[in-house]
């Protein structure tokens, strides 16, 4: 019994602790259905595309430039240049960001970390990766993302923290 007690304490205390030192962001196991990882490797055979990889979750990427040394967490703040866009061509949108790494998109979540610092990637994201079927629109209410598109990201990984 006295073992049983204190097994269960450190329990406690393990999951405890192991709260307190997190970020706030933990890991999805979302995986994009079969149906949207077709549409984006027929959307990349369409434009030639035959060397990206695909990830256990659904999406595809290509590793443009590795980076050095380590790679994000969830808990890290970012920062990248990217250009996203949409299966037509559209730019949706193309700055310089920071953010929390774990704050983003699950396709950003999981595919930002496959680089390093000064690292470039490109990220073909399935809708369940991204918004779904939300639609996303800009400050005038011009939608900008429809729902259930394929997002396209060009990053470059210019620095985490």
């Amino acid at each position: 019994m006295k073992n049983l007690v204190w097994g269960f304490l450190c329990l406690i205390l393990f999951y405890g602790c192991k709260k307190e030192s997190g970020c706030g962001y933990n890991e999805h196991n979302i995986v994009a259905p079969l149906s949207e990882q077709q549409l984006v490797k027929d959307y990349l055979t369409s434009i030639n595309v035959y060397a990206a990889s695909k990830d256990s979750s659904g999406f595809y990427y290509e590793v443009l430039q590795d980076g050095e040394g380590d790679s994000p967490n969830l808990c890290s703040q970012i920062e990248l240049s990217y250009t996203g866009k949409l299966t037509s061509g559209n730019v949706f949108e193309q700055k310089n960001a920071a953010f929390t790494l774990g704050s983003s998109i699950e396709g950003l979540r999981k595919g930002i970390p496959i680089i390093s610092k000064g690292g470039r990637i490109k990220l073909y994201i399935p809708p369940t990766l991204a918004y779904g079927s939300r639609e996303v629109k800009d400050d005038a209410g011009k939608v900008i993302i429809p729902a259930n598109s394929i997002l396209i990201f060009d990053i470059q990984l210019t620095a985490f923290y």
